[in-house]
């Protein structure tokens, strides 16, 4: 599913090489950390989260089909002060 989740959204953004997907697993969860360049994010996010949550939908479908759970969450990091 990661690399799944990778083709989608280096397809989305103009900036494919500063995506990064990290599977973190809690609890039964897998959690997919997206992290983008930070002009990217609401491209991947879309009007009203559209964007996004046509992403987790398409995840949540493969992940059905093999019996596991996950999320997507998009993780914005802060700049060095």
């Amino acid at each position: 599913m990661r690399a799944f989740l990778e083709y989608v959204v280096k397809g989305l953004v103009n900036h494919p090489e500063a995506v990064t997907v990290t599977p973190v697993e809690r609890s039964g969860l897998t959690i997919y950390e997206l992290r983008l360049h930070p002009e990217e994010v609401g491209r991947v996010v879309g009007r009203k989260g559209n964007t996004i949550n046509a992403i987790r939908s398409l995840l949540q479908v493969g992940d059905v089909r093999k019996g596991k759970r996950s999320a997507v969450e998009i993780v914005e990091d802060q700049p060095a002060v």
